[in-house]
């Protein structure tokens, strides 16, 4: 009888041991992000993290009422680092589409914000177009649903693929390339700088094909682990209803970069 009591307190052990293991290992969310996309994620020159990704991750982590670590990770390598678990989510201002939804599982958007092309002040571009853009060439991110939308769109044009936006923007900026195309916030935010003094909004695309652009930016998780989607739903949710979101965007934009209500 002693015996199976033993036994009995120590298999209740094992699984109070292992229940608060699981427990502890719930209170940090590793996060992954780039960290070369102001205003959105940006390390500044002493190493710290800041963006609007960054204040959206850590609310929602607060509801969550769990801790956020950081981990920067080249934009190209992001999503096979998520897979092979050096972090457990993407908030990055990644956009959903089909095409990544085949790698990883999304959460509901956390913003959407629309595509834009800019170019010197005393550009002759008159428009957006094919046709408009025919023998220019035009910057962007690659691995980015902009460098989609450019090499399908801009046939005439040379496509010059860059790792991050602030480097086709600094060659924007020293007259190599004609035009860029990026998130309008993120040009925008860019113009207000003096590096940016050069240059202005060409105008935004359009029409911008959801198949390509996406539903807007989510945040990214391995395949499979619905149980953290759902957390990460919620808790967007909660911080939209509780002003915490309208908080956190003030800070960054003059406009709700959330769009329309889905």
């Amino acid at each position: 009888m002693r015996i199976m009591t033993r036994i009995a307190l120590a298999v209740s052990a094992a699984a109070l041991a292992a229940s608060l293991g699981a427990a502890n290992a719930q209170e940090t969310l590793k996060i992954g992000t780039e960290g070369a996309y102001p205003p959105f994620n940006n390390l500044t020159a002493d190493g710290k993290l800041e963006g609007f990704d960054i204040d959206i991750a850590n609310a929602l982590c607060d509801e969550m009422k769990v801790k956020c670590e950081f981990v920067t990770q080249d934009w190209d390598g992001i999503i096979p680092a998520l897979q092979a678990g050096k972090f457990d989510a993407i908030i990055a201002s990644m956009s959903i589409t089909d095409e990544r939804k085949q790698k990883v599982d999304f959460t509901q958007k956390y913003y959407n914000t629309p595509s834009a092309i800019a170019g010197p002040k005393d550009s002759d571009l008159k428009g957006v177009t094919k046709e408009d853009l025919a023998g220019k060439t035009i910057g962007v991110a690659t691995s980015t649903t902009h460098f989609n939308y450019a090499t399908q769109t801009f046939t005439d044009s040379e496509i010059k693929g860059y790792p991050t936006s602030q480097e086709f923007l600094l060659d924007l900026a020293n007259g190599r390339l004609d035009a860029v195309e990026d998130d309008v916030s993120v040009l925008e935010e860019w113009l207000k700088t003096s590096d940016g003094a050069c240059c202005k909004i060409i105008g935004q695309p359009a029409p911008q094909p959801v198949e390509i652009f996406g539903e807007g930016a989510g945040i990214a998780v391995r395949k499979g682990e619905t149980g953290l989607v759902e957390k990460f739903n919620a808790a967007i949710k909660a911080i939209r209803a509780n002003g915490k979101y309208k908080e956190i965007n003030d800070k960054y934009f003059g406009f709700d970069v959330y769009g329309a209500e889905s």
